[in-house]
């Protein structure tokens, strides 16, 4: 790895920019905002852009030579667009963020992924248990290591370019655990469904594997110290962010960081083919297994959770947000979450941003009157994701985050 001088004039160009725009004022208004709103204390709905899906419809072009340059350009770009081009809630971080170079294979197996060509999203999954439960059996131990040497080594040459203006943090993000979606990545869908039905005791035990290998994955990474607490500027996996008061646990007795102090984003996309009473039996106990070990929980992605609201997730310990998807009942989880120590992040429809060639604005902001009515006394915000186009209109996102900031002017409580 190297920087030439040419890249190491960008890099630092760059740090300068991003720490200035990090001291800004309203950066420290708004990590004292999301502090408050993670921690049931604030009154104002937060939102957030996720902007990685449609970073080409928005990033400059990269100027760095080297590989290293541009992976450290790109990290300070999507920062410094986001408060440029978007102005939501995201803070500008005075810091260059890097995590251990970590491997966690389930069962050692190597899921490969089949892409039709390139820019495009589609893709399948090649499956590695083609006869369960006979492959079942066969599975080998989970593996799981860490590179400390590349870690180090990025780590220094990051120092080296801008850590006397940006100074290196390490953290871990959040804990992220999807149990069903490694079941699915291995056998399919299909497979999965049959397996549940012609094979319960067998999928039963499958099930309780990937669960204690992902519990005995992240107990490795705490025994080796390589786990950072994430209750500040750090990503949760789903378009929110970690600030929190709440963490680490209050009884700690020493500097050491604990599953239990954590973060972890949670989610079961993968079974919503199945009924509510099919996923408390088979997968329910699997994922509250897991759940116990952590702090906060940030559950689900885009499954509708209301119908496993009541039977299952509001089980979990320290549920902290559960995502209202597009394809959830908004006022049935309205009503569940009134009042609660569960936040309603919402998820709107990404059509409005990245599918209409012409921006809907009559349909966008009934669409979100619908979300304060019926988020109405819950502790909400707002994230927007999956969205992979502008269609040629880059200044939508910032248009609609100030549309819907007027709107929680007018109509919330």
């Amino acid at each position: 790895m190297n920087i030439t001088s040419h890249d190491r004039e960008i890099l630092r160009d760059l740090a300068k920019k991003q720490l200035e725009y990090a001291r800004l004022p309203v950066m420290d208004e708004r990590r004292k905002a999301w502090t408050a709103h993670n921690d049931l204390k604030g009154d104002i709905p937060m939102i957030h852009v996720e902007l990685w899906t449609f970073e080409q419809d928005v990033l400059p072009p990269l100027r760095c030579e080297t590989e290293a340059g541009r992976e450290m350009e790109g990290v300070m770009t999507r920062c410094i667009t986001n408060h440029e081009w978007i102005d939501d809630d995201r803070v500008v971080h005075d810091f260059y963020p890097l995590e251990w170079k970590t491997r966690f294979r389930l069962f050692d197996l190597d899921v490969k992924v089949e892409t039709p060509g390139e820019g495009g999203v589609g893709h399948q999954f090649i499956h590695t248990i083609k006869d369960f439960p006979n492959d079942f059996h066969a599975l080998s131990p989970s593996v799981y290591d860490v590179d400390r040497e590349g870690t180090l080594a990025w780590k220094n040459l990051v120092d080296e370019t801008i850590g006397d203006i940006l100074p290196v943090r390490m953290g871990n993000g959040s804990a992220e655990i999807s149990l069903s979606q490694h079941v699915v990545h291995m056998m399919g869908m299909e497979a999965m469904i049959f397996a549940i039905m012609d094979y319960p005791d067998e999928f039963h035990a499958f099930m309780s594997r990937i669960a204690d290998d992902h519990i005995s994955y992240y107990k490795w990474l705490e025994n080796e110290g390589l786990l950072f607490l994430n209750n500040g500027d750090d990503h949760l996996g789903q378009g929110s962010f970690g600030f929190s008061d709440d963490l680490p646990r209050k009884d700690r007795r020493d500097n050491t960081v604990r599953t239990n102090d954590l973060w972890v984003m949670m989610e079961s996309q993968e079974t919503v083919s199945i009924s509510p009473e099919m996923f408390e039996e088979f997968f329910f106990p699997y994922y509250k297994r897991t759940a116990e070990h952590f702090g906060l929980i940030s559950y689900g992605c885009c499954e509708p959770v209301h119908a496993l609201w009541e039977n299952c997730i509001s089980r979990y310990p320290n549920v902290r947000k559960v995502s209202i998807s597009p394809w959830c009942d908004e006022q049935m989880m309205g009503e569940y979450l009134r009042g609660s120590s569960t936040i309603y992040h919402r998820k709107p429809s990404p059509n409005f941003m990245g599918l209409d060639k012409f921006f809907d604005e009559e349909g966008y902001r009934s669409h979100i009157k619908k979300t304060l009515d019926a988020a109405r006394g819950c502790k909400l915000e707002f994230g927007f994701r999956d969205v992979y186009t502008l269609c040629g209109e880059k200044d939508r996102p910032r248009k609609m985050v100030g549309i819907l900031r007027e709107m929680i002017e007018d109509h919330w409580q």
